[in-house]
């Protein structure tokens, strides 16, 4: 369904060490990073597609976190949603929900909420049964 997905940001150096963290802890790989652009784009080990990219607005304007948007992260266990979580915060980002079920969305749904320091709105989420090692 999805091609890529693109945030913006004012800092791209910044940027560029936040969402290589969390990509890292998600287990994504960097595909491209161009600094001279800004930009850098992320995706699975096996490549392809969906894309996250993080970079400068292409308009040159400053950048501006819209709100009610969100890009949400599928992680394969919750203890990969505790990771990403602590790893976002210890790279500067804040808080939106802490990791926990949200029964209100189903049964399953193990999630947590944050923002990068410049204000994009994300989540990490796994929608499978606990397991022994959740």
């Amino acid at each position: 369904m999805l091609s890529h997905i693109c945030v913006g940001c004012t800092d791209f150096d910044r940027a560029l060490r936040f969402h290589s963290a969390v990509m890292a802890s998600l287990g994504h790989g960097l595909r491209f990073c161009e600094p001279e652009q800004p930009w850098a784009g992320w995706n699975t080990t096996e490549g392809g597609r969906p894309l996250f990219i993080v970079g400068r607005p292409f308009d040159g304007q400053v950048h501006d976190a819209g709100n009610g948007q969100m890009v949400a992260f599928a992680a394969d266990s919750r203890e990969q949603v505790r990771r990403v979580y602590q790893t976002a915060l210890e790279y500067g980002g804040t808080c939106e929900g802490p990791p926990g079920p949200r029964p209100h969305y189903h049964a399953h749904y193990y999630g947590a909420y944050f923002r990068d320091p410049d204000g994009n709105k994300f989540c990490v989420v796994c929608h499978t049964p606990e397991t022994d090692g959740d």
